[in-house]
């Protein structure tokens, strides 16, 4: 005789396996890494930047900018000397001082207290200048003979004044190189006189003493102890632009 069990239906949940929901309840979502919020105006990825800190950065500039202006420091181009007066080139100057040696009776010593090589250097290029359209290439001559010159009238000098004697080298090269403009006269002139003759002599006398008189005087006025030794600074600048009229004659 068989028994019959009543067992009760089974019902499972829509979806198919009844653990379903109980792991979907327990599993956990992994959750995004951090990423920076970008622009959406920014049209290429890797080149978008936060807004926010670009105008920080330039508010801390500006402030930065304000303080050093505040300071006494340069805020613009505006407030910055010329590039010639940084240079230590003074145009106004230069055309003092050669003013000052075109007229060979008097001379105004006053201007050339303040020495400089700016002006010689224009006269020395302008005297080789002239020699090139003359043929001649003389620059490396030149620059020697400057250079001789100026360490020879510095040691005559301060030897003739001894003690009393202040002339520097740098006064003294100064002032061969801005009396070196009767020289250069000539040589402009020499390109218009014909070659060889007693007037081409000539010329050139009259503007070797010329050079020799102002040099002279400038000599004397701007350095001491050589007001009784003048004429044997005389005859020392006398030499020198002999040198050069010779560069200019032959």
């Amino acid at each position: 005789m068989t028994k019959e069990f009543t067992v009760p239906p089974v019902i499972f949940p829509a979806g198919g396996n009844p653990s379903a929901t109980s792991n979907i309840n327990q599993r956990q979502v992994p959750t995004a890494p951090f990423q920076p919020n970008r622009a959406a105006s920014s049209s290429i990825p890797f080149m978008s930047f936060d807004i926010g800190s670009a105008s920080a950065f330039a508010s801390y500039g500006g402030s930065i900018a304000s303080s050093t202006s505040s300071l006494g420091g340069p805020a613009s181009f505006d407030d910055e000397e010329p590039l010639l007066d940084e240079l230590g080139i003074h145009p106004d100057q230069i055309w003092k001082k050669t003013k000052s040696i075109l007229n060979p009776f008097r001379v105004n010593p006053t201007v050339h207290k303040d020495s400089d090589l700016s002006g010689p250097i224009f006269l020395y290029l302008s005297f080789g200048l002239f020699q090139l359209l003359a043929g001649k290439l003389q620059f490396g001559v030149i620059l020697g003979w400057i250079v001789v010159s100026s360490i020879f009238l510095y040691v005559v000098f301060n030897m003739l004044a001894g003690r009393n004697g202040n002339l520097d080298l740098h006064t003294c090269t100064s002032v061969i190189g801005y009396c070196m403009l009767p020289v250069v006269i000539l040589a402009a002139l020499s390109l218009f006189l014909p070659q060889g003759g007693l007037v081409r002599l000539v010329v050139a006398a009259v503007f070797v003493l010329w050079a020799t008189r102002v040099s002279t005087n400038l000599m004397v006025s701007l350095a001491d102890g050589g007001e009784e030794h003048r004429g044997l600074i005389a005859y020392a600048c006398f030499l020198i632009y002999t040198l050069f009229s010779l560069l200019v004659i032959f």
